[in-house]
């Protein structure tokens, strides 16, 4: 039996008796040895094997298994750009401490730097994410701890042996148990719990255990998850007058928090800040606070804080967004509300997720999901196939160029049940909210509208689709099951019509609420 089929079976072996079961793979040559005992493995019905034509979406796939699973989920490539592609992917997953198993074949590094076909450095190649590369056996389970990992496995010829072998006989799986470090005492008195959308890897209920000790109001970025949550808070505190009457003695953030400025303001303003986040250990290790902890204190001293100002806001804006209109946001308060329970939510960046943050109240039944570690637009559409492999019901609310930015993945679909909703306003409507909106050319260099039919690009790939312009609709594609593959293009006001709208309901509820906690 050749080397390189035998070092395939002890690394499989060891990454499938370490509890990882779900593997994606694209084909090639050099990976050869991994896909044949992949399948070999497949058929005994000892893991989950998923084939994908394109390494870039094969990647965010694995990462929506990973973020869906909380357990590492292989990623496995040919040698050459097949690797590089997995790059967006890895940055996702280093940023939100995610648990992708990048694994590359590689030719033997006697070959590197010969001119040699498909052979380039694929050592460190994702740059923070450390990469141990093999051309022998190791020991794979200590390396199975938390966040990224890359594995580059040189394979000499001949790739594939004649001799056949029982590599998995007397197989033994131990399901993984990843638990979060928690841990230490936090003593202080009245103040405000901010939370990140990605929560540091925290469950909702070691966050909601801490925020039961705390007893503080709470603003999440995620409002959805967290039944304590002042809604809306993103949208009166860009009041400079009502931050400041709402800035506490400690405000406490667990996460990164990456949505919305009038958010950050308040925090820069606060007089003594802690951050609970294990990344800046390492990769965030330049953050600034008056305290930073890598884990979740489980001994907690505070003051209860009155919460009855913030209480007081948060149902004065929600009288004043009750009258929006026909709008992206009203599409977003609709599909959050009226989605049934027991049902997985991810939710694009850009715009969706600022106005889940800025307009959606707590709801039980949601679980939400998001790529925040790094925000980009890209991957989206199968980083959603990757979640929907652990759910019945799958929703997702994406803008039209993050739709568009990943549509190849449409090519390579899941069979789950998966409901896509597409906010279309002809381009990057979260631009003409930003400070270049009024920039020269705006439209070439930031809107940049793509003048599609989208239901038509959906169709041609074969995709039930339909398209929605009103708030009935959208009702009516809501009130529908599930089944297989939808995307519901929902036709929204234009780019700047949206940022008209937005600047007004934001003077609206400030206005509202400084006569509402009587600031005027």
């Amino acid at each position: 039996m050749s080397n390189s089929t035998k070092l395939a079976h002890s690394l499989l072996r060891q990454l499938i008796e370490a509890g990882v079961s779900d593997f994606v793979v694209c084909p090639g040559s050099r990976n050869a040895p991994f896909l044949i005992a992949l399948g070999e493995a497949s058929s005994k019905q000892i893991i989950d094997l998923h084939i994908k034509i394109d390494e870039r979406g094969a990647a965010f796939f694995a990462l929506g298994i990973a973020k869906a699973s909380n357990n590492y989920v292989a990623v496995i490539c040919t040698s050459g750009t097949a690797a590089a592609n997995f790059h967006p992917a890895a940055l996702e997953a280093l940023h939100s401490s995610s648990k992708l198993l990048i694994i590359t074949a590689d030719r033997p590094a006697r070959l590197r730097k010969t001119g040699a076909n498909q052979t380039t450095n694929q050592v460190d190649i994702f740059s923070a994410v450390k990469t141990h590369d093999l051309s022998t056996d190791i020991n794979l389970k200590p390396l199975l701890t938390d966040g990224p990992l890359h594995l580059n496995v040189q394979f000499d010829e001949p790739l594939i042996s004649e001799e056949k072998n029982d590599w998995l006989v007397g197989v033994k799986i131990t399901r993984p148990n990843y638990s979060n470090k928690i841990g230490g005492r936090l003593d202080l008195s009245t103040g405000v719990l901010i939370i990140g959308h990605d929560r540091a890897g925290y469950t909702l209920d070691e966050i909601n255990d801490f925020a039961g000790e705390l007893n503080w109001p709470v603003i999440s970025e995620d409002p959805i998850s967290f039944p304590q949550a002042i809604a809306h808070s993103s949208l009166f505190l860009t009041d400079p007058k009502i931050a400041d009457k709402l800035t506490p003695e400690n405000i406490v953030v667990i996460g990164r928090t990456t949505l919305s400025r009038s958010t950050n303001t308040f925090i820069n303003h606060c007089k003594n800040l802690v951050i609970i986040d294990p990344r800046v250990a390492d990769i965030d290790n330049k953050r600034e606070a008056d305290l930073i902890l890598t884990s979740l204190p489980n001994q907690v001293t505070s003051q209860k804080s009155d919460s009855t100002l913030w209480q007081k806001a948060a149902v004065v804006a929600e009288t004043e967004i009750a009258s929006v209109g026909w709008s992206e946001q009203l599409a977003v308060i609709s599909i959050c509300q009226l989605l049934p329970s027991e049902t997985a939510l991810f939710v694009g960046s850009s715009r969706p997720i600022r106005d889940i943050e800025a307009f959606c109240k707590p709801r039980k039944g949601l679980l939400v999901f998001s790529n925040r570690g790094l925000s980009g637009i890209d991957g989206n559409i199968s980083t959603i196939f990757g979640i929907a492999k652990k759910f019945e019901n799958t929703s997702a609310i994406l803008g039209d160029l993050t739709f568009l930015h990943d549509i190849s993945a449409l090519v390579n679909r899941s069979g789950e049940n998966i409901r896509i909703f597409v906010l279309d306003n002809n381009g990057g409507g979260i631009f003409s909210t930003l400070p270049q909106a009024n920039a020269d050319n705006f439209d070439q260099l930031f809107g940049t509208p793509h003048n599609l039919d989208l239901e038509k690009v959906a169709t041609g790939f074969g995709v039930k689709s339909t398209t929605v312009s009103d708030l009935n609709g959208l009702q009516l594609q809501l009130s529908k099951p599930i089944v297989g593959l939808e995307v519901v293009i929902v036709k929204v006001p234009t780019r700047s019509t949206n940022a008209d709208n937005l600047k007004q309901i934001t003077q609206r509820v400030s206005s509202a609420v400084r006569i509402g906690i009587n600031l005027d």
